[in-house]
C-alpha cells in the first residue's frame, strides 16, 4: 500500500472563511486573525496555525513552476486552504502584533511573538469546531516562529513542522561566526517599506514600528537578548519534523540539523531536500511528507511515517536543477561518517587571479610550516583585489560523498587587531569549471557551502562544541596582537555532496564574501582597512579540512 493511500484524502467539503477574527491575549490586548475551515456540520477538525508579519490578507502567486497552483487565499510560506481543508484541516493564519491588521508594539522575531502564538494555539484549541488538537506548519519565518513556540509548551500543541526556519537567531543569520550578516537589516527594510508605503498603514498608521537594525547591531555579542529571540531546544518536547534545504547554508539550514540534534522531543525527523525556498513545500512529495506527520500527531492516523528510519536526507551528486533521490539514514550526524582531515599544503605565493590555487589538501600533513599574506582591503595593497587563498584536492580518485558537518581549523595572525575568515566549499569539475547547484532563488549557485568566523571570537563554548561542530561562546573578544599567531576552529555548515571521480574540492579562505555568496554579504568594518592577514599551514600549525566521507553501504 502507498503512502498516498493512508492519509487523509480529499473530501467535498465547503469552505468556511472567517475574516478579521479577534483573538484575547493574555495582556488584555487581541490580534488578527483569518480561519479558514471546511463546513463539516458538527464534525471537529485539527488546526493548523502560523503568525508572522507577512500580511495574512496578501495573496501570494507562484511561479508556473511550483506544483500548487495559484488561489485567492494563498499566503507566501503558508499552508494552502484550498488543498488543507478538504483534507480535513482547518488553518489559522494570524498577524503577528503590529504588522499587518494587528495593532501593538512591533517585535518580530521575538519572545513576545512566541507569548502571543501560545495565546493563539490555546485560544483556537478551545473553539467549538476544533478537535482540540494544533500543529504548526510554514516556511522560513513561519517556521522558526515554531522553533520558539514549542520550546513554551503550550498543552495544545501536538505537532511542529519548522520547515527550513533558522533557529539561532545570533548564529543562523545575524552574526556568521560573529560576523554581521546584511540579509536580517535587508528584510527589516523591506518589511518596513512593504507595512508603510503599502495598505497596512491605511488602518495600522504605527505599523512595524520596531527599530530592529539598532537592536540587532548594538547587541553584537551573544547575550541573554539572543536567548530570548532563539530556541530553547531543550524545552522542546512535542513531535517535531524538521526539514532543512542543502541549499540553505547561509540561513536556514544551520537551524534544522542543531534544532533535530539538540530538542528534548521523543519523536522527531529530519529531512533535508534541494530545490528553490518554497518549491518543495509546495511539490505534492513535500506535501504527502507533510500530510502523513500532521495525520499521525492531530489525527492519530497511522501513516506508517514514524516507522521509517527518522532522517531522510537528497544526496547531491552534483550539477542537477531537478531533485536528487533521497535516502533513508538513521541518526544526524551519520555514525558510519568517516572524519577525514585533508590538511592544508602551501605551495605558492598568493596571486590576484581568481582562478589560482595556492596550495593542495593532502591527507598526510606537511613537515614544514608555510605561510601566505594576503591583503585583507582593498587599500591594503593598491590595485588588488582581496580575494584571499585557495586550496585543491586531487583529482578525486573515486566517486566520494561527503555528507554533514564541516570544521576547518586554521592557525592565522593579523597586522590589525581582528581578523575575518569566510570559507567556500567548491565542486570543480574536470574542467576546472565550478559545478552548480541550484540556489534558493533557483539560481546556480557555485559552492557547495560556507563558514565563517571573525577571529577575536575564536572563543569556543566546551560544554557545546562536538568534534565536528565547533561552537563559539561569542561572549567577549579576544583581540589579535599584530603578528601574534593563534589557532581558530570554523564551523562550516553542513552539505552532502558525492565529489564525482576527476572533481576537485576547492577550499577558498577569503577576508570577506566571495563565490556564491548571492545575498548573503556580510558587513566589514574598519579593522580590514589597510591590513594584511596570514595563514599558516604544516609543521607545529596544522591547519586542515575536517571532512565527513561516506563508505558506501
Amino acid at each position: 500500500m502507498s503512502a498516498a493511500s493512508i492519509v487523509s484524502q480529499p473530501r467535498d467539503y465547503p469552505l468556511i472563511v472567517e475574516k478579521d477574527v479577534r483573538i484575547p491575549l493574555r495582556d488584555g490586548t487581541s490580534i488578527c486573525a483569518d480561519v479558514f475551515r471546511p463546513d463539516g456540520g458538527s464534525e471537529r477538525f485539527p488546526v493548523i496555525m502560523n503568525i508572522g508579519p507577512y500580511q495574512k490578507d496578501k495573496v501570494w502567486v507562484p511561479p508556473p513552476d511550483v506544483e500548487e497552483k495559484p488561489n485567492s487565499y494563498m499566503n507566501w510560506e503558508a499552508a494552502n486552504p484550498t488543498w488543507w481543508c478538504p483534507r480535513g484541516y482547518a488553518l489559522l493564519r494570524v498577524d503577528s502584533r503590529g504588522s499587518g491588521k494587528s495593532p501593538g508594539q512591533s517585535d518580530p522575531i521575538s519572545h513576545q511573538e512566541a507569548l502571543d502564538a501560545y495565546d493563539c494555539v490555546e485560544w483556537v484549541a478551545r473553539q467549538s469546531r476544533c478537535s482540540g488538537n494544533v500543529g504548526t506548519l510554514g516556511v522560513s519565518y513561519h517556521a522558526l516562529f515554531q522553533w520558539r513556540l514549542a520550546g513554551l509548551q503550550p498543552p495544545s500543541l501536538k505537532a511542529i513542522i519548522p520547515w527550513e526556519g533558522w533557529a539561532d537567531t545570533y548564529r543562523d543569520v545575524a552574526f556568521h561566526g560573529g560576523i554581521a550578516g546584511r540579509f536580517i537589516f535587508d528584510w527589516y527594510i523591506n518589511n518596513t517599506a512593504i507595512h508603510l508605503l503599502g495598505k497596512p498603514r491605511n488602518y495600522n498608521p504605527h505599523v512595524f514600528n520596531n527599530n530592529l537594525a539598532w537592536r540587532y547591531l548594538r547587541n553584537d555579542l551573544d547575550s541573554e537578548f539572543w536567548r530570548m529571540c532563539s530556541a530553547r531546544l531543550d524545552k522542546i518536547k512535542v513531535p517535531l519534523y524538521s526539514v532543512g534545504n542543502w541549499g540553505g547554508f547561509s540561513m536556514h539550514l544551520r537551524g534544522n540539523t542543531e534544532g533535530f540534534m539538540g530538542a528534548a522531543s521523543k519523536h522527531k525527523k529530519l529531512r533535508i531536500h534541494t530545490g528553490t525556498h518554497f518549491g518543495p513545500f509546495h511539490s505534492e512529495e513535500g506535501r504527502l511528507d507533510q500530510l502523513r506527520f500532521m495525520d499521525h500527531w492531530l489525527k492519530g492516523i497511522d501513516t506508517g511515517i514514524m516507522d521509517e528510519p527518522p532522517v531522510k536526507l537528497e544526496i547531491r551528486t552534483g550539477g542537477s536543477f531537478k531533485p536528487y533521490a533521497f535516502r533513508f539514514e538513521n541518526e544526524w550526524p551519520l555514525a558510519r561518517t568517516q572524519w577525514i582531515r585533508m590538511y592544508l599544503r602551501v605551495d605558492r605565493e598568493p596571486s590576484n587571479n581568481a582562478d589560482a590555487v595556492e596550495g593542495e589538501l593532502v591527507a598526510t600533513p606537511p613537515k614544514t610550516t608555510g605561510k601566505l599574506t594576503y591583503p585583507a582591503g582593498p587599500s591594503s595593497r593598491p590595485g588588488k583585489t582581496p580575494r584571499g587563498v585557495s586550496f585543491e584536492t586531487p583529482p578525486m580518485q573515486d566517486d566520494t560523498e561527503v555528507t554533514g558537518p564541516i570544521v576547518l581549523n586554521l592557525w592565522v595572525s593579523s597586522t590589525s587587531e581582528d581578523m575575518d575568515i569566510f570559507a567556500t566549499i567548491r565542486n570543480i569539475g574536470p574542467d576546472g569549471q565550478d559545478v552548480c547547484e541550484i540556489g534558493q532563488r533557483a539560481d546556480p549557485v557555485p559552492c557547495v557551502t560556507k563558514g565563517w568566523l571573525r577571529a577575536s571570537r575564536r572563543k569556543l563554548d566546551p560544554e557545546r562544541s562536538l568534534p565536528y561542530r565547533p561552537y563559539h561562546a561569542h561572549d567577549g573578544y579576544q583581540w589579535l596582537k599584530p603578528g601574534e599567531i593563534v589557532e581558530c576552529q570554523v564551523e562550516i555548515w553542513p552539505t552532502s555532496m558525492v565529489f564525482k571521480k576527476g572533481h576537485k574540492l576547492r577550499l577558498d579562505i577569503a577576508p570577506m564574501d566571495g563565490v556564491g555568496t548571492l545575498y548573503f554579504t556580510h558587513f566589514h568594518v574598519d579593522y580590514n582597512a589597510g591590513a594584511e592577514s596570514t595563514i599558516y599551514a604544516g609543521g607545529d600549525k596544522e591547519s586542515y579540512l575536517l571532512l565527513p566521507v561516506i563508505p558506501a553501504k
